[in-house]
């Protein structure tokens, strides 16, 4: 069981027979009364979002997950698959599962592959991914007071706002979860 007191973004619940991926919550207190938890849920099958206010205090089952480090290996029109590291089994998800994580994947990358009993449920980066700039325009500083940017398309198609100086072939680190830049990689 898992308390108001204890969510965390990310936590996954067992709740009305159907599992949610915690996605934010705010703690709410009224000037009479008890608080209140509002909740943002994302349905883990269905991937659709709903908002939940419960009371303070209330307890959720918890449903139990497994996150196994895969290295990615490649993609084909329905699924990408992902290699286990230890057994070399190969599993293949769906894109509806991959959601926005295959802007940050690219072949032999590794990342942790979100399983509930035998059925994967996500996918879940690392906090920053390494990517090559495949396509941007040159920068000039011309009358800027402060660095400009310019947009810069990835190897894996992701376009970002970079600084004026990096050219076509230079290596960025890039924020998975904003999906900004964060630094050149020397």
């Amino acid at each position: 069981m898992i308390s108001t007191a204890e969510l965390k973004k990310g936590a996954t619940i067992e709740m009305d027979g159907k599992l949610w991926s915690i996605m934010d919550y705010s703690h709410i207190k009224t000037g009479r009364g008890s608080a209140q938890v509002k909740i943002k849920l994302r349905d883990v099958r269905s991937g659709s979002i709903i908002e939940h206010t419960v009371q303070s205090g209330t307890k959720f089952n918890r449903a139990r997950v497994e996150r196994r480090e895969m290295q990615y290996l490649y993609a084909d029109d329905q699924f990408h698959y992902f290699m286990n590291t230890e057994n070399y089994e190969q599993i293949p998800v769906g894109a509806e599962k991959v959601g926005d994580a295959n802007k940050y994947l690219k072949e032999n990358d590794t990342c942790e592959v979100v399983l509930y009993g035998d059925e994967v449920i996500g996918i879940e980066l690392p906090i920053s991914v390494e990517l090559t700039i495949t396509r941007t325009d040159p920068g000039f500083k011309g009358d800027t007071a402060t660095g400009g940017t310019k947009p810069a398309t990835l190897e894996t198609g992701l376009v970002v706002q970079v600084p004026l100086f990096l050219e076509e072939g230079a290596r960025i680190k890039v924020n998975t979860d904003s999906g900004s830049y964060i630094e050149r990689v020397q």
